[in-house]
């Protein structure tokens, strides 16, 4: 199985995993609020929606997406796309969620292995494009987990958006006008199956060790730091742990401590 093929496998798996949370909601369930202010599911739904349509159009026509960008509102547009839900009923916006999905598996297969794609921020491989949409759809989904007072069962998918947490340390302090760190930091975490996952150079002296699920939950922004038992070690580590952050855009805001018991 090839490398996109094993992630949009797993893509595949991960919308299943929250369509299964979202499948027999009805317009109040849609409503219902979640940790992220002033976002509800269909809100939630409504953003992967939108955020898979747009990886569609960049996949499928990158001059087409292109020319979009000359008259999108990057102040809104995230907004703007999440709102589209609020209301809609729900086969509907489950519906579009849905088929979107299964377009963009097909979209992204059909990207030749060394192009890039153009998106809001760096162009990207196809196999980047999935590990990302793996990433949020799970991030997303997590926050459809907590308004619903589920608890998901974690899986060795993580492991995606554990590396995408690692491999963007430099946008963290970027995005936030820190000086970039010129020392590595060594990972080391646990995944859900009990296997080992290492990341930077053995001697490092900066380091982060612990649940591959608390790291994952940090670095989409879903917990607080403080609410967390990941072991950090040294200055660039414990400043890397306070502004991870493994998605695009303006610095997410922290949640609450003590809002969530995991």
């Amino acid at each position: 199985m090839s490398t996109l093929t094993g992630l949009l496998a797993d893509l595949d798996a991960e919308g299943g995993d929250l369509d299964r949370l979202v499948a027999g909601l009805d317009l109040v369930g849609l409503a219902t609020p979640t940790p992220a202010e002033g976002w509800t599911i269909a809100h939630q739904l409504a953003h992967l929606a939108w955020t898979d349509r747009q990886a569609i159009l960049a996949a499928a026509d990158p001059a087409g997406f292109a020319e979009s960008l000359k008259t999108a509102n990057p102040l809104s547009f995230v907004e703007e796309g999440a709102a589209e839900g609020v209301g809609e009923a729900p086969e509907s916006l489950l519906g579009r969620w849905r088929a979107g999905r299964d377009a963009l598996r097909a979209a992204l297969a059909a990207v030749p292995p060394a192009e890039k794609i153009p998106w809001f921020g760096p162009p990207m491989k196809a196999t980047s494009m999935a590990t990302a949409r793996i990433m949020e759809t799970w991030a997303h989904g997590q926050d459809v987990a907590d308004a619903l007072g589920v608890r998901r069962e974690p899986t060795d998918r993580l492991r995606h958006i554990a590396h995408l947490g690692v491999r963007t340390m430099g946008f963290a302090f970027a995005v936030r006008q820190e000086p970039l760190p010129d020392k590595p930091v060594r990972v080391e975490l646990t995944g859900p199956s009990g296997d080992r996952w290492e990341w930077g150079p053995e001697e490092a002296e900066d380091r982060v060790s612990g649940s591959a699920l608390e790291f994952c939950l940090l670095v989409v922004r879903r917990r607080n730091p403080a609410d967390l038992k990941l072991s950090v070690t040294g200055a660039v580590a414990a400043k890397w742990m306070s502004i991870a952050q493994a998605f695009a855009g303006p610095p997410g805001a922290d949640r609450e401590p003590g809002r969530f018991d995991d």
